[in-house]
Formats: structure tokens, sequence, C-alpha cells
């Protein structure tokens, strides 16, 4: 890994804008997507990026499978009405499309450390299968290569999925007047036609209930639903009461058992189940144990809320949010990657089990937020 400069075209906002990137700059003028630097890497660093998503996959998955056969939704903090449609989910191999695992790179220990799992609702999905190839291509050509074959996996996913749908068309929804959400969900949206999907728009605030199924706007059923919207939200609704009283039966997607993985208790329990294992950081419920320098994470902070680092068993960073009663975790405190421009993670989209592209995300202190910049990529 590391940072490279080149010229910068005087017209890239506009060429991101032509794209579908409308939101490359926020509203400070502060730029989230990088233009005029990018990571180099080896071919070898992609291939160890790849090992190690495919091998945290499969255990993630035995957690899952540990965690539902133990029933140990109270870890979890998860309602008891929903754990039936968890456990009815995982046994039905409900469709799943993708996920994205967030690394660190230590480089005093040449080993790649997992810091959590985006199962149910990662976004930077369009910046990174389109924007940062079409990137690639208008400085670089053919040249050169990249980590990244999301496009193409997301259809092929798709194409796999559709079999198994239950209804002729699939709805995607987002709320309102969020404009990365719905790039990322017209994305999404876009690989499912050209997977020969018959698809819909519907926002999440306009998804009705008649009593006996989820409808839309036009009073359409819904069978098949893809949501950017997270499921510890959701469960909490009232709304969701009626997932598990729905005739239809509809397939979520993510589904359910995503709740598991999305959910920082998922990383104490990877611990016990593979301890001391090198891609791991040493974790526990509520308390650090005998760790003096580790990051205190509540269950289901999004965006880097409410995080706490310490160092000698001393805050030295912290940042404000709305999570916390819902439980925390303490994990060992990784060492990030850093460049003169900032501190860097990796981001590893995982799609239809296929590990298939890298995202950098940059920030100004090691706790990772919502202000973290992208940065594209090339393997040299």
């Amino acid at each position: 890994m590391k940072i490279k400069y080149l010229t910068v075209d005087r017209e890239w906002k506009k060429r991101l804008e032509d794209n579908g990137f409308g939101f490359h700059t926020d509203e400070n003028n502060i730029p989230y997507w990088i233009e005029e630097y990018y990571y180099s890497i080896s071919e070898d660093f992609a291939d160890e990026v790849f090992e190690a998503t495919a091998e945290l996959w499969t255990m993630c998955l035995e957690a899952v499978e540990h965690v539902i056969s133990n029933k140990l939704y109270d870890q979890f903090h998860i309602p008891l009405y929903i754990q039936e449609h968890i456990e009815n989910s995982w046994e039905n191999d409900s469709p799943s499309i993708y996920g994205r695992f967030d690394f660190a790179y230590d480089h005093k220990l040449k080993q790649l450390k997992v810091l959590e799992f985006n199962a149910d609702t990662p976004t930077s999905l369009f910046e990174t299968g389109v924007i940062q190839w079409q990137w690639m291509q208008h400085y670089f050509g053919s040249r050169v290569d990249q980590f990244n074959s999301v496009h193409d996996q997301l259809i092929h996913t798709w194409k796999e999925i559709k079999p198994y749908l239950k209804g002729h068309i699939l709805h995607f929804s987002c709320i309102k007047d969020h404009l990365e959400d719905l790039t990322n969900v017209e994305y999404l949206r876009d690989c499912a036609i050209q997977a020969g999907i018959q698809t819909k728009l519907v926002f999440v605030e306009d998804i009705g209930w008649d009593g006996e199924t989820f409808t839309d706007l036009e009073d359409e059923v819904i069978t098949d639903i893809f949501k950017l919207y997270p499921w510890e939200w959701l469960i909490y609704e009232r709304f969701s009461l009626h997932i598990p009283n729905d005739i239809a039966q509809a397939n979520w997607i993510e589904p359910s058992w995503k709740l598991l993985l999305s959910n920082k208790a998922i990383l104490p329990i990877l611990w016990k189940l593979y301890p001391n294992h090198p891609l791991l950081l040493e974790a526990y419920f509520d308390e650090p144990h005998r760790m003096k320098d580790y990051v205190k994470k509540p269950f289901l902070s999004r965006e880097g809320a409410n995080v706490t680092l310490y160092k000698n068993g001393q805050i030295v960073e912290a940042t404000p949010g709305e999570y916390g009663d819902e439980g925390y975790i303490c994990q060992a405190l990784a060492n990030l990657h850093q460049e003169t421009t900032g501190y860097s993670i990796i981001g590893s989209w995982l799609i239809g089990q296929q590990p298939c592209g890298i995202t950098f995300r940059e920030s100004n202190q090691l706790i990772t937020t919502d202000k973290s910049r992208f940065i594209p990529h090339i393997i040299e």
C-alpha cells in the first residue's frame, strides 16, 4: 500500500456528475471522493485481501450457526418476536447479495485485522464498482488493473438469485431524500435489470400493510424486496411487527439472519470461537479484561458514532452519537495504516459469497466516520 499522486483533470467534478456521482463533495465543499491521489497496491497484497475475506466469510457463517443453534439472541439484544424469522431465513437459505469487511493493515505484523463486518446495509458500492473503475480508465487506460469485479459479480449474483424470488417483481427501497442511499439502490437495481429481473422502486416510508401482506403505492403485493435500511432500525419500529405475519412471506434482501453479522456482538463471538486467529482482534462483551489499548464500540453503532479509543487505559479519542443503550463490546486497538494524508482502512466487498473488490477510506483521526474520504486504487 502506497499513496501516489497524479495531475488532476480540471473537469473531474463534471465527469463524476455525468456518471451519476452527485455526492463527491459535501455541502461545506469538503471532498468525499479523492481524485488527485490513490493507493498503489501489489498483486500479492490484493491476493492477501481476497484470501482473508474468503476465510472470514466462512468463519462468520460458522458463527451464525453457533448463535442460532445456541439461541444466543439475548447477547445481541434481538427482540423475541423476530427470532423465529431469523432462524427461518437461515434455514431456508434466503437470498443474500452482499457485505463488506473493514480491515486494518498492521505494517508491524504484516497482517490484516478485521475491524467489523458491514453485513446488512454497506454503502460505497457505486463508488467502488463504477466510479473508481472509470477513474482508472480515464487516467491509466488499460495499462494497469484494479481489484474490482464488483459490477460483473453483482449482475452474476442477481442472475443466480432470480430463480429463488417468489414473485415477478423485485422491489428496491431506501429512505426518501438521501442521495447517497438512492444512488446505491439505483445502482443495485440497474444491475438486477441487467440480470433480467423486473424491478420497482418504493421508498421505505411508502411501504404499506393491507392486513395480510406488504404493498407498494399501487397496492401491488411485495413478495421480494431489497432494502437499504438497517434491520437494527427496522425491528424496533411498529411497522416491523407485521413481518412474521406476512402471508406472502416476502424475501427481504438482505435476509434477517444478517442481523447477527451486522451487530458488533458477533466480534466477541468470533474471538471465542477462533481465539488468537491472526485475522481477528481480541474482543469481549462490556469490559476490556486485561487490554490497555482498546476500542469501545456500541453493538449497533454506525459510521463511527459513540466509539471511544483507549491507550494505556486512557481515552485518546471519542465520537458523539445516539448509540450505546443497546450495549458495548471492547476490541483490541488496531494499528491503522498511516500516510501523510491520514489514516486508512480497507473495505473488502463480498458479493454472492465471492470476494470481488476493495475500497480505501481515509480519515484525519483514528476513528473512521461519515466524514472519511474515498480513495481509488490500482494494482501495479
